[in-house]
C-alpha cells in the first residue's frame, strides 16, 4: 500500500490564508463590479479582510490540507 499526497484545492489556498494562531482570513464579497452605484461607506467597509465562522472552519480546513 503505497501513500499518496493529497492535493490541496488550489482555488481555496489563493482565497483564504492561515494567521499564525490557526484562524481563517477571508476577503468580503460583492466588491468586484458595479461600485459606482455603492456608497464609498460601504466600499470602505468591504475592503476589510475578516475571520471565517467556526461553522465553516473545519470544511475548509480539510480541503486546504
Amino acid at each position: 500500500m503505497s501513500n499518496y499526497k493529497l492535493k490541496s484545492s488550489s482555488s481555496i489556498s489563493k482565497r483564504f490564508k492561515f494567521t499564525a494562531s490557526g484562524k481563517l482570513l477571508r476577503h468580503k464579497a460583492c466588491r468586484n463590479h458595479l461600485l459606482q452605484k455603492k456608497s464609498p461607506k460601504r466600499k470602505q467597509q468591504l475592503r476589510k479582510v475578516i475571520s471565517v465562522k467556526s461553522v465553516d472552519l473545519l470544511r475548509l480546513r480539510m480541503n486546504m490540507l
